[in-house]
């Protein structure tokens, strides 16, 4: 496969020419699906995570490239392959991570499209440097596509870079796919730079959002701040390459006068790869290490399983806070119910995140002094990323899976639990404030902020008939098996071929 050399020192990758390259497809996220192994540049491996699930399938079936930072600052890497896939590396700086990616993206979005759960930070020198690294990322993908190429970019990170592909080669079709919340405009109106992240989501032909409320409230803001019109979710927004003498490829698509674009933006909900989780779950040694779990735990009647990144959007604390006072009460007693809690490292150099593992893990050391016996302890809590094969197995183990997220883009983590319970059982109680519960209906679905209902849904789950719990749980996997990743990828990128011709 042949591939153009992208790497230059990094002030003059800001400077790239809109010349075409020789990928007809690329994907473009802020890390490229790939882990460093070991020492020097042979050793690779897939990286876990949504995101590389949810698309490594289909770099695998295409003759694309995939555009994104190798997870090493202040080094440079030639393209490279891995996989099946040819992996286009774009150097990031150790004051880039500092400013453009634990600043701008997790300190100032982060929060804000998550309905500033915690309260989000504004500096100049943050937004700078996301403005300067989403054009990194666009020099690199404008170098690497070829003429007419469809380029698809993901997430918060690289909202500028829509626009800036459009503006160096507007001979592309460009998607773009959010994998967080949009929050309402009352909050996003917020941000300083409103409308330069609008409209730099606005060079793409379709925006992808995970909920219809998503794309509703992007096309509510686009039209407020960054001048769009139109109706509904379909904008229509004024070309800008056709001032710098450009013939706009969709500019009269649709009956449109020339000089503007249409804009779409729409709900494309997305899934994992149920065939993938549901083979795991049935080998034999996964389910025996399944039921080692459960013994090593001191075979519990229930075992509840909370799986999550430690992030104050996911509702730990609600959840334990919850778990605390059922034992309190005694309506649930240590020895017939354990709770497993992962929470795999996120972010701990950002400040907020360090003071939430302090108080999670605080939280946990307050129940099991106060309720653990001899014999058996509270909650098991595990502050560790594991293999997916090891979360195949707690998903065997675990009666009733946790997810009480206070805002969440899908909830993976939801699907993969229904994906591995092969044989019907198991409860999956659902933060009504994800975006799985607009697909998994049959779930306990709860607010999470609501103490006293958590707690309800817990006992409910643990007591749910088994012949009401199988038809729950096969309702939950009938609708995964069909709509899975994908169908989640080909229906994004058909749509977006339709939307740009």
């Amino acid at each position: 496969m042949s591939q153009k050399t992208v790497n230059r020192p990094l002030e003059d990758q800001d400077q790239a020419s809109g010349s075409a390259g020789t990928y007809d497809f690329l994907v473009v996220s802020n890390r490229l699906p790939v882990d460093r192994t070991g020492g020097g540049d042979a050793g690779w491996r897939r990286s876990p995570g949504g995101l590389v699930t949810a698309l490594a399938p289909v770099m695998e079936k295409s003759d694309g490239a995939w555009v994104g930072w190798h997870g090493a600052p202040d080094e440079e890497l030639e393209p490279f392959e891995h996989g099946g896939m040819a992996l286009v590396p774009v150097p990031l700086s150790s004051a880039d991570l500092e400013l453009y990616y634990e600043g701008f993206s997790n300190a100032t979005l982060w929060p804000l499209y998550h309905d500033v759960i915690a309260p989000p930070e504004f500096h100049r020198a943050w937004w700078d440097a996301y403005r300067k690294v989403n054009q990194r990322f666009a020099d690199a993908v404008a170098s690497a596509a070829a003429e007419g190429a469809t380029v698809w970019v993901q997430d918060y990170q690289l909202q500028l870079v829509p626009a800036m592909l459009r503006a160096a080669r507007p001979d592309l079709v460009i998607g773009f796919f959010n994998h967080i919340p949009f929050p309402p405009q009352e909050i996003f109106a917020q941000l300083p730079w409103r409308r330069q992240v609008l409209e730099g989501l606005l060079g793409a032909d379709l925006l992808g959002f995970q909920r219809p409320n998503d794309a509703t409230n992007f096309a509510r803001a686009a039209r407020r701040f960054a001048g769009a019109t139109g109706k509904g979710t379909h904008l229509v927004v004024r070309d800008a390459t056709d001032d710098a003498g450009h013939s706009p490829r969709a500019g009269t698509r649709g009956g449109r006068r020339a000089g503007h674009r249409e804009v779409r933006a729409e709900a494309f909900p997305i899934s994992i790869d149920t065939q993938r989780i549901s083979e795991l779950a049935a080998r034999p040694d996964i389910v025996e290490r399944a039921r080692q779990i459960r013994s090593d735990l001191g075979d519990p009647q229930t075992i509840m399983l909370g799986v999550d990144r430690l992030d104050y959007t996911k509702g730990i604390g609600h959840r334990l806070k919850a778990y605390e006072e059922l034992l309190t009460d005694g309506r649930v007693k240590v020895g017939e119910v354990t709770l497993i809690q992962v929470a795999s490292p996120s972010r701990e150099r950002v400040e907020q995140y360090r003071l939430l593992r302090e108080e999670v893990e605080g939280t946990v050391g307050r129940i099991n002094g106060t309720f653990d016996t001899m014999q058996h302890t509270a909650v098991r809590y595990l502050h560790h990323s594991y293999p997916v094969e090891e979360m195949v197995a707690l998903y065997l183990a675990a009666d009733v899976m946790l997810v009480t997220a206070l805002r969440d883009g899908m909830n993976l983590v939801a699907k993969e639990y229904v994906a591995a319970r092969r044989d019907g059982t198991g409860a999956l109680i659902l933060s009504e404030f994800t975006g799985a519960a607009d697909q998994l209906k049959q779930a306990l679905l709860v607010n999470p902020h609501d103490i006293a209902g958590l707690k309800d849904a817990i006992t409910a789950a643990i007591r749910l008939p088994a012949g009401v719990a199988g038809r729950r749980m096969k309702a939950m996997r009938r609708q995964i098996l069909v709509h899975n990743v994908e169908e989640w990828s080909s229906l994004f990128l058909a749509r977006l071929k339709e939307v740009s011709q």
